[in-house]
C-alpha cells in the first residue's frame, strides 16, 4: 500500500504554546484509518492543518507526495473533506448545490455529477430542496461534494455526529465501500469508538498533542496478553497462592472468583496451580475488551507519562 498522505514530524505552537507536538503517521490507499483523542487533544487541529486551514509551526505534511508548504494547489486537490458539517444552500436542491460545487473543479460533467449521486445513494430525492433533507441525507450529500473531483484522500470530521443508528450505519457503510472499492485512503475523527471499531482498519490516539500510538485496530484491541476470569471457590486465597509464583501477571478479585491479565499459554499453568491448592474452579472465560475500553486505559494513564 502507498502512502497518501504523510504528516512529518508536526508541530503546531499558537501564542507560544505547544498544541500538537512532533506527530508523525501515515495513511494508506484502501485503508480507513481512524484518529482518535479526547477533547481538546489537537484532533480537529491536525485535521485543519491536512486540508490547509491553519499553517504549521515545523514539519511538513505531504498530500500524494506533494507538500502542503511549498505546493498548496496541487496537494489539496487531492483532498476531499467535511470538517465539522456539510455546508450547502438550504434552498436549492440537492443537484444544483453539486452543480454549483462541481464550479470549482475542471472535468466534472453531468455524468460524474449522476455517478456521484448514485454512489452515495441519493438518486430517488437529488432533486429535492436540501431544506427537506434528512441529518443523515445530508451528509450523504457533503459526501457527494468531497467525491466530485475524484480526490485521493478522503477526510472527515465526526462524520456520523447527531445521526441516528440507521444514519450511523449508512455512513459506515459508505466510508468502507469508497476505501474498498476506490482504492480511496480515509481518514475518520469521532467519539463513536464502537463505530469506528467496526469501521476502521488502522487507529491514531492522540493525546495531548502528543501521538500515543498507531496500531491496527484488531493489535490494539487484543494485544497478546488477554483478561481471563477464573469462576473459584475463593478468589482472595487463590491470589494468596499465585501472586508468589507469577508475580509479573495482574490479578483482580470478581465477584465470582479473580481476573488474571496473562497470556492464554499461562491459562493451563494456572489451573494446575490452583486443582494443587485444592481451590475449585467453575469455569473459565476471557473477557473481551472493546475498543473503548482500551482507548480509556491509554487515556486515562497518569499525565505526563503516554505509554501503551
Amino acid at each position: 500500500m502507498s502512502a497518501v498522505v504523510e504528516i512529518q514530524n508536526v508541530t503546531k505552537k499558537i501564542k507560544g504554546k505547544t498544541i500538537i507536538d512532533q506527530i508523525s503517521f501515515d495513511v494508506h490507499r484502501g485503508e480507513v484509518f481512524g484518529f482518535l483523542g479526547p477533547n481538546g487533544a489537537g484532533k480537529t487541529t491536525t485535521i485543519r492543518m491536512i486540508v490547509g486551514l491553519m499553517g504549521i509551526t515545523d514539519g511538513d505534511i505531504k498530500i500524494a507526495g506533494n507538500s502542503i508548504k511549498t505546493d498548496f494547489e496541487k496537494a489539496v486537490k487531492h483532498i476531499g473533506a467535511i470538517v465539522e458539517n456539510p455546508e450547502m444552500y438550504k434552498f436549492l436542491s440537492g443537484y444544483d448545490n453539486l452543480v454549483h460545487f462541481a464550479r470549482m473543479s475542471s472535468g466534472v460533467d453531468k455524468k460524474k455529477i449522476a455517478e456521484v449521486v448514485e454512489l452515495v445513494g441519493l438518486t430517488d430525492r437529488i432533486k429535492d430542496k436540501v431544506k427537506t433533507y434528512s441529518l443523515g441525507m445530508r451528509q450523504r450529500l457533503g459526501l457527494a461534494q468531497c467525491l466530485l473531483h475524484d480526490p485521493d484522500i478522503l477526510i472527515l470530521d465526526e462524520p456520523t455526529n447527531g445521526l441516528d443508528p440507521a444514519g450511523i450505519r449508512e455512513i459506515r457503510d459508505h466510508i468502507r465501500m469508497l476505501a474498498r472499492e476506490r482504492n480511496m485512503a480515509v481518514i475518520v475523527s469521532s467519539h463513536l469508538l464502537a463505530e469506528m471499531e467496526m469501521m476502521c482498519d488502522r487507529i491514531g490516539i492522540i493525546q495531548q498533542g502528543k501521538l500515543v500510538d498507531v496500531q491496527l485496530v484488531h493489535d490494539f484491541v487484543n494485544g497478546v496478553e488477554k483478561v481471563f476470569e477464573f469462576e473459584i471457590s475463593s478468589g482472595e486465597k487463590a491470589i494468596e497462592i499465585l501472586k508468589p509464583t507469577y508475580p509479573h501477571i495482574s490479578f483482580e478479585l470478581t465477584s465470582s472468583g479473580l481476573a488474571a491479565t496473562i497470556q492464554k499459554e499461562d491459562v493451563p499453568l494456572v489451573v494446575k496451580s490452583l486443582v494443587n491448592e485444592d481451590i475449585l474452579i467453575y469455569g473459565i472465560h476471557e473477557i473481551t475488551k472493546s475498543l473503548e475500553d482500551r482507548f480509556l486505559e491509554v487515556t486515562t494513564e497518569k499525565e505526563g507519562v503516554l505509554h501503551v
